[in-house]
């Protein structure tokens, strides 16, 4: 074996160890429930305009605050009363199998 194939074979082994160590992180993590909110704030709605720009709706307690996020950074736009808005919050996060199957065209409602 020469010089070359064990440097590679060397990185090759590195790069799958850092990749499996990632991944043990971001579970590990997960389960801990890190990056959740906790308390009174949570995230009600996203908009995105484009690449860069999007409005939020933040809840705050009882109110909701509209947010926009821009290259400037965010900006209050608003404030209504949660109980003035018609909509209820998804608990649920759209996964990134779901959305492929939709543009595959498959139906997301398959057993899996």
């Amino acid at each position: 074996m020469n010089a070359y194939t064990q440097y590679f074979l060397e990185t090759l082994a590195l790069l799958l160890a850092l990749t499996v160590m990632a991944v043990v992180v971001v579970v590990v993590a997960r389960k801990a429930g890190l990056g959740r909110s906790r308390g009174p704030i949570a995230l009600a709605g996203h908009l995105p305009l484009d690449a860069r720009r999007a409005i939020y709706l933040v809840e705050v307690g009882y109110q909701v605050l509209v947010v926009g996020a821009a290259e400037a950074g965010l900006t209050k736009l608003g404030e209504v009363e949660k109980s003035t808005l018609a909509f209820t919050p998804s608990e649920e996060p759209v996964r990134f199998r779901d959305v492929f199957r939709r543009l595959r065209g498959n139906r997301t409602d398959e057993p899996q």
